[in-house]
């Protein structure tokens, strides 16, 4: 799910377009994409007060316990207490402990705040693509 600016909220026929595909095939979102998963998953998101906006932004990797540096753009978020308890939170930004991450318990469905396409780090967060081509992978290996 690619990124985009503005509001995720009034997208929805995106958001049921998402839950579609659901648990029928492997879901990566990219920061527009992150909030609109997040809203098909049950989710509301919210506009921050400031955006995060350039380079250099640190995000704690919650399962892994390292400091990714990435580049955003956005100004929505979305809201943790909202979260169903099937989805848990696998990133944060440390200046505001927004949520910059998420993933799914059950499906194969993950995804993050910030662009990890933009290299910010410059490779920090190129493990991202790795994991969503290993549920593509295993995906096809379950259909066929």
């Amino acid at each position: 799910l690619s990124n985009g600016p503005g509001d995720p909220e009034p997208l929805t026929y995106a958001v049921e377009a998402i839950r579609g595909v659901l648990g029928k095939t492997p879901v990566f979102g990219i920061c527009l994409g992150h909030q609109l998963l997040g809203l098909a998953l049950g989710a509301k998101t919210y506009k921050l007060k400031f955006g995060h906006r350039g380079a250099n932004q640190p995000v704690l990797n919650k399962r892994t316990n390292k400091v990714e540096i990435t580049s955003q753009n956005h100004g929505f978020a979305v809201d943790p207490e909202t979260l169903p308890q099937d989805v848990e939170v696998t990133h944060v930004n440390l200046n505001d402990n927004t949520v910059e991450g998420l993933r799914h318990t059950k499906m194969p469905a993950f995804s993050v705040q910030y662009h990890p396409e933009a290299s910010a780090g410059p490779h920090d967060s190129n493990y991202l693509f790795g994991e969503f081509r290993r549920l593509m992978e295993s995906g096809r290996a379950t259909r066929s």
